[in-house]
């Protein structure tokens, strides 16, 4: 797998340390206030168990599963919710943990629906931010975000091209020709 790589982008090291701090920082901002984190899956799904594990208040845990990609590389622009939360969420602060934020157009879909259904607030927190690939008109602007990267193709830490490289413990930008042709 790592013969398919250009680079490693963030480092093992680098990603738990800021893993803590995003830990540390959702911490203090819900002293009290038991927040749900909504895990996207499946891409959010490693960096959502270490900021779990790295968030000492009460807290409750939730998953989502939503595809606006399926197997290309761009998103199509609709979102489809292949599984919906186990309770309901009125009244209750939501924490949205996604992998990416690309083009924007899943968050802004899942940031209305969950408003819509009665959260006190809805807020999002992603381990990588690509603000330039944000689709037209959408501003959607995580809370919480580990960093902000460049528009390359990024796998590793729970993100996939075509299912594979999820268990890399790192980011690696993807080599143009494993996916341009596909």
């Amino acid at each position: 797998m790592k013969n398919d790589l250009a680079k490693v982008l963030i480092s093992q090291e680098e990603i738990q340390k800021r893993v803590s701090e995003l830990g540390a920082q959702i911490s203090a901002d819900y002293v009290e206030k038991e927040p749900i984190l909504v895990c996207i899956l499946k891409g959010a799904s490693i960096f959502y168990a270490d900021l779990c594990r790295a968030i000492p208040i009460p807290m409750n845990m939730d998953f989502m599963a939503v595809s606006s990609y399926g197997n290309r590389t761009k998103s199509s622009g609709e979102v489809e919710i292949r599984k919906d939360l186990s309770g309901p969420i009125d009244g209750r602060h939501v924490i949205i943990v996604e992998d990416i934020v690309d083009s924007g157009f899943t968050l802004s879909y899942l940031s209305r629906v969950l408003s819509n259904r009665g959260a006190a607030s809805v807020r999002i927190c992603t381990l990588l931010d690509k603000p330039e690939r944000r689709a037209p008109g959408i501003t959607i602007k995580a809370d919480y975000f580990g960093f902000t990267i460049g528009n390359e193709f990024v796998v590793g830490y729970g993100l996939d091209y075509a299912e594979k490289y999820r268990n890399l413990p790192f980011i690696g930008v993807l080599k143009p020709e494993i996916y341009e042709n596909n």
